[in-house]
């Protein structure tokens, strides 16, 4: 059939006179080249090498990036911060028995209520070689673990009650509960932002809630608790989860950015806290944003995370509310101005001034430590809160919530906090209705402490006119320009007791008229800069803010007076004519050194001889 010859083993297509493969090309299938046939060392030339640049590697190239939000989501009931109080009440219930058929999870946005539904539907399909029960012992070698956790096990059914809010949804559920489990212990159903749901699919799922089948358990997650109706709350067990406390979240935060090999200077990790307002998820997306802008090798500076967030420093919103409720216009404005100049959100700075506004009544009533703020700013706040009545800061309050909405919906919101600045400066200390009342019963004028606002140009017309020129009841006295002044205000008072106080226990760090800013020395009263302040204002009809901060005064007085004591008697002891003394009498000392009075020069008296020649 063929005049090929078949018992050679060459395939027919085989030429004797063709070369096997091309020298130039590689193998089809991957294998080298054959080496070649060697040569004559003279026909040997070298063949220089080409340099080749190879990019370096890139940590992480072609990897999709996962949020830390995702990427440090907690896997065990350990891993939550700030719930210790549900995660013991689920351990007795679980160790009991005492489980409930549904339970209710509420909290703000981002405290875990999604994370907790599954760690509790994990909880009761646990199951490894070890345990096979509902136990809150969570392992990464759980059975039904990673499924439950990627929302792709067919026992646990999870759905978002903003997008399913008909009743035909609920019926879904109520068809496919009547069924057991197919591998779990436990059929799990998840209903995520269950206020959301229709008054008819809340009736639909009263009486399966009421009644539920024993292999069925509903865990329920919601932001607006007062939105879910009380025949429903009534037949589950309810959770609320609590905002992180910032100390706890600053620390989880610094964790996870060493675990990133990154480091976030504690004051920036203390701002994204802050702005997190309790909850982690927040938080953690701002650490995520902050992490970016920071150097490899290099901490993320509390610079860069204040301006990522708009804020401004809260210090200098501090001296802000300082001067607006000293009445010092002109300076807060200009004050202000600066903050927005920096690139600080007007909204945030009226928040702040809610916030000091808040800290300063709280410190009236409890104390520095209640403010939960570091040791110099609850210091400053809390002397602005000893200076300041009750009723003028509530007031400020009421007036500062007004000026936040305004800034809000107002086409420039700097010009809204400037005339709020305006408007609290003038009105801030004025009297309550009961005070004015009173005063005006007394033939007194009614306008408060700090009257109109000092150096504020134009003052009113009219009736304010008239009440500025009546005689005030208790005249002021002239603001003390230095601390010696001020101490020796308190002399002429005869304030003893406090004067001795300020000269013992008072380190001055900072001094102007109106404000005071000292160092305490050990074992200085508690209340010195409250006392201070208010019997300052008394005599001076202005407010005083006497802050005690701890950090770097100088002298006391005391201590001055003796330092001035030692140079006195070191320069007497030098003297020549003293050293001679001491040396011609020996184990004589130096005693008491006294400044004599100048001698008086006597008018002569002419003589009566004299005035009888005359």
């Amino acid at each position: 059939m063929t005049d090929v010859d078949l018992d050679s083993g060459d395939p027919p297509w085989a030429d004797d006179d063709a070369p096997e493969r091309d020298e130039n090309t590689d193998d089809m299938f991957g294998g080298p080249a054959p080496a070649p046939e060697s040569k004559p060392a003279a026909e040997a030339r070298p063949v220089e090498p080409i340099p080749v640049s190879t990019p370096a590697p890139v940590e992480g190239d072609g990897e999709a990036y996962t949020v830390l939000a995702r990427k440090y989501r907690p896997k065990t009931f350990e891993d939550l911060i700030g719930q210790e109080a549900m995660v013991r009440t689920l351990t007795n219930a679980f160790a009991t028995g005492r489980i409930a058929h549904a339970f209710m999870l509420t909290g703000v946005r981002g405290v875990g209520k999604t994370t907790t539904a599954r760690l509790l539907a994990r909880a009761l399909n646990n199951e490894t070689d070890v345990i096979d029960r509902p136990s809150l012992t969570l392992t990464a070698f759980g059975r039904h673990d990673a499924a439950i956790m990627a929302g792709q096990h067919m026992d646990v059914m999870e759905m978002d009650a903003a997008s399913h809010t008909g009743v035909n949804d609920i019926r879904d559920i109520l068809e496919s509960v009547r069924y057991a489990p197919v591998e779990a212990r436990y059929k799990v159903y998840v209903l995520d932002e269950v206020h959301m749901l229709s008054n008819q699919a809340f009736n639909a799922l009263l009486k399966t809630l009421e009644e539920p089948p024993p292999h069925a358990k509903f865990i329920f997650a919601t932001t607006e608790i007062r939105k879910v109706p009380v025949t429903i709350l009534s037949r589950c067990q309810r959770f609320d989860l609590r905002r992180v406390e910032p100390e706890i979240l600053v620390e989880h935060l610094a964790r996870i950015a060493g675990k990133e090999g990154m480091k976030v200077e504690d004051d920036a990790l203390a701002l994204i806290a802050r702005a997190a307002e309790g909850s982690v998820r927040d938080g953690l997306s701002l650490l995520d944003q902050a992490l970016v802008q920071g150097e490899r090798g290099e901490p993320v500076a509390t610079e860069v995370v204040r301006d990522m967030l708009g804020l401004a420093d809260r210090s200098q919103t501090i001296a802000l509310f300082e001067q607006i409720m000293a009445g010092r216009t002109p300076e807060a404005i200009e004050t202000f101005r600066t903050l927005y100049g920096y690139g600080a959100d007007p909204v945030q700075v009226t928040n702040d001034l809610l916030e000091h506004c808040h800290a300063a009544s709280v410190a009236k009533m409890l104390g520095p430590n209640a403010t939960r703020l570091p040791n110099d700013q609850a210091q400053r706040l809390a002397a602005m809160g000893a200076a300041v009545s009750a009723g003028t800061l509530s007031r400020t309050w009421s007036m500062l919530l007004k000026a936040l909405d305004e800034v809000r919906r107002a086409p420039s919101p700097a010009d809204a906090v400037e005339m709020a600045i305006v408007r609290l400066a003038y009105a801030a200390d004025l009297p309550g209705p009961e005070e004015a009342l009173k005063k005006l019963q007394n033939g007194e004028a009614p306008g408060g402490g700090s009257g109109a606002p000092r150096g504020g140009g134009g003052g009113g017309g009219g009736a304010s006119a008239q009440l500025a020129m009546r005689p005030a009841a208790q005249p002021s006295l002239p603001d003390p320009q230095t601390f010696e002044a001020v101490v020796a205000l308190i002399g002429e008072k005869r304030e003893i007791a406090l004067q001795m106080d300020v000269q013992r226990y008072v380190r001055p760090v900072s001094f102007k008229p109106g404000t005071l800013t000292y160092e305490p020395v050990d074992g200085a009263p508690a209340n010195l800069a409250t006392r201070l302040s208010s019997r300052l204002k008394d005599w001076t009809g202005r407010q005083w803010f006497v802050v005690a901060n701890g950090q770097g005064g100088g002298e006391t007085l005391i201590e001055v007076e003796k330092r001035g004591r030692a140079e006195e008697r070191a320069e007497v002891q030098a003297d020549p004519f003293v050293m001679a003394v001491l040396a011609a009498f020996p184990g004589a000392v130096v005693g008491e050194i006294r400044t004599l009075a100048p001698s008086v020069e006597m008018p002569a008296i002419p003589d009566e001889a004299d005035e009888d020649n005359d």
